[in-house]
């Protein structure tokens, strides 16, 4: 099975050797990648523009949440590299200084609403007295006002974001595990298939594929799961 553009892996590994090694192993089963924290002080931003010389989708998280000015500047950066997406966190100000900072470029815009490792418990911990998804909501609306392409979200508030947002409008979802996997350090998942036919648009995935004993055999499981008619 070919490759499905929507399938993002997460190169969250310890250095860009290992990453580098992991796109190989991976091979045409894989079109789309994205580099978080872990490898921004390693050459994370010069290892996604090489992948962008091999034909790679690049999506850079890292989750900008900084006073306006410097969101706009650290954006503009960003886009000189060539990447297909950044995320920042959905705040308004933040949100609209990316937008103004992208200019002209291609580059998208994701607003992170909710970070999926966090549940309605850990908000009530951190100050958020609603529900994951009432912020998630919240958020999403504030998203759209502020112009940006698109919200990262876990895929169990995909349907209601999708029936709330423009066309076009991207919904981004970590949190996508294979039936009866390991949640790991996630709380709000879903199956591939399950988080686009409930309005996904991308998924992200990291260790169900990078810590797979075949990660080449992983992938394209959850490719096929991803196209499947029906799970």
């Amino acid at each position: 099975m070919s490759a499905d553009p929507r399938l993002y892996v997460a190169l969250d590994l310890p250095s860009v050797d290992e990453a580098r090694a992991m796109v190989e192993t991976l091979g045409d089963s894989v079109q789309s990648y994205k580099i978080g924290l872990q490898l921004l002080p390693l050459g994370g931003v010069a290892f996604g523009e090489a992948l962008k010389t091999q034909g790679k989708n690049v999506f850079f998280d890292f989750k900008l949440h900084d006073i306006g000015a410097t969101v706009e500047k650290a954006t503009r950066s960003i886009a000189s590299t060539g990447a297909d997406i950044l995320t920042v966190h959905a705040t308004p100000d933040v949100m609209a200084a990316a937008v103004k900072g992208r200019g002209e470029s291609a580059l998208k815009i994701m607003g992170v609403t909710v970070l999926t490792s966090l549940d309605d418990d850990a908000l009530v911990e951190m100050g958020y007295f609603m529900s994951a998804e009432d912020l998630v909501l919240h958020r999403v609306g504030q998203a759209i006002k502020a112009g940006v392409d698109g919200v990262i979200s876990s895929p169990l508030e995909a349907a209601k974001i999708r029936a709330m947002v423009p066309d076009g409008f991207l919904v981004i979802t970590p949190g996508v595990r294979m039936a009866g996997g390991d949640k790991g350090d996630q709380k709000r998942v879903a199956t591939p298939h399950k988080a686009l036919a409930s309005g996904a648009s991308h998924i992200v995935v990291g260790r169900p594929i990078t810590g797979a004993s075949d990660p080449r055999v992983a992938a394209i499981a959850i490719t096929k799961n991803m196209n499947a008619k029906s799970i």
